[in-house]
């Protein structure tokens, strides 16, 4: 539609205001710019769903708009709204209503045990600032039309047991590391707490993190023994590095000690230590 339609569209804006009148219907026909079904009454533009229900405003155009129409159109925040996966993703902690289960589904079974379906998080909506995952598109516009009618329902006490497991990477980051790698997470960062690793030139902050990464990678449970056996290595030899500071600090003194006179092998190590000044630990 032109600038000019858009301007000049009614007090229902998109929404068909017969679907509205007859059944409280919110049908939404912005996605199409098409004005097939549209009709011009008092100087507005008003959009319908279908043939049908064009036909019907013509006949009674009265009805259908205010001062006669049975139902006005809620407020923007009170109209559901589709959410795409970045969009539910940002309304993390929030949670799904009905555990996730398909509103549309349970209500049109007559909340019967058997209709209690998983929904899908690519059929996401909000409505009254809560959160619905419906099973299919067909079950998203139901709800997106009739929101009244899906919107406040309660789950009985016996739940039946998920048919699929939701897939990690479709979790927010924070519920993904808590579902996916918490155990070892936290297994990498006690190890970091309990060791205190500090490699040459960098600071404590990363030389921790460095650590928990290489302990991650070498204790990744669905890793390949040989991507294990490779990191372990490399946290072997991370730990080697650090350890230096400690050797060093504790052999060194503050008068000069001729070479016959040091630890056998104090020079090596100091040598080893200096060089691993602006040198990648990881790849270096």
């Amino acid at each position: 539609m032109t600038y000019e339609l858009l301007s000049r569209l009614g007090e229902f804006g998109q929404f068909c205001p017969v679907s509205l009148a007859e059944s409280q219907e919110l049908f939404d026909c912005s996605a199409t710019d098409s004005l097939e079904f549209a009709a011009e009454f008092r100087g507005h533009y008003y959009k319908m769903s279908s043939q049908e229900k064009l036909n019907k405003f013509l006949e009674n155009p009265e009805l259908y708009v205010p001062p006669l129409a049975p139902h006005p159109l809620p407020s923007a925040d009170m109209i559901p709204k589709r959410l795409t996966l970045s969009e539910l993703k940002s309304r993390f902690p929030k949670c799904a209503e009905l555990q996730g289960y398909c509103p549309v589904t349970y209500k049109d079974g007559n909340q019967r045990y058997e209709a209690l379906v998983p929904g899908s998080i690519n059929y996401a909506l909000e409505y009254h600032n809560r959160i619905y995952i419906c099973e299919n598109k067909e079950k998203l516009q139901k709800f997106l039309r009739s929101p009244l009618k899906y919107w406040e329902q309660k789950l009985p006490h016996k739940l039946p047991p998920l048919r699929e497991p939701i897939l990690l990477t479709s979790l927010p980051l924070p519920g993904y590391l808590e579902q996916g790698i918490a155990t070892s997470l936290i297994k990498a960062m006690n190890a970091a707490g309990c060791l205190k690793p500090k490699f040459p030139f960098l600071s404590i902050r990363r030389s921790a993190l460095l650590y928990i990464a290489l302990h991650l990678k070498a204790f990744n449970p669905k890793g390949s023994e040989y991507t294990r056996k490779k990191y372990k290595k490399k946290m072997e030899q991370f730990m080697e590095s650090c350890e230096l500071i400690t050797y060093l600090g504790a052999k060194m003194t503050r008068k000069y000690k001729e070479p016959q006179f040091r630890a056998i092998d104090f020079d090596h190590k100091l040598k080893t230590f200096l060089s691993l000044r602006n040198i990648d630990p990881i790849n270096g």
